[in-house]
């Protein structure tokens, strides 16, 4: 099993859970964050003083998957996140190890 882990720009989002729910991943998790890459954040102007923005806000994606489906994922997001200028994220694929659903106690695979 892995943990797919997608940072993304926040519009995408949508076009991202589409792209999973139409691959048949059925849940995932998403949260709010906030963080700068090569694209070292950018200034702006408010009420005419220029201030620097070091930290832009992004999007993180987390989905667990049986190791079949990580390649489809990957695809997926990639496709649905694009817009071709620097800032569209970044996949990260992690080891699973154990998985439990706490209200039926089913492990591994069929917990996911």
């Amino acid at each position: 099993m892995k943990l797919v882990v997608a940072v993304i720009k926040p519009f995408k989002l949508d076009d991202v859970r589409q792209a999973l729910s139409g691959i048949g991943l059925q849940g995932l998790t998403v949260s709010e964050v906030k963080g700068f890459g090569r694209q070292k954040g950018h200034a702006e102007l408010y009420r005419g003083a220029e201030y620097v923005v070091d930290f832009l806000p992004k999007i993180k994606v987390e989905a667990a998957m049986d190791d079949d489906r990580v390649e489809q994922a990957i695809e997926a997001i990639c496709q649905a996140a694009r817009t071709g200028k620097v800032g569209d994220g970044k996949i990260f694929v992690l080891p699973l190890e154990h998985v439990v659903r706490i209200r039926t106690d089913e492990v591994g695979v069929a917990a996911l």
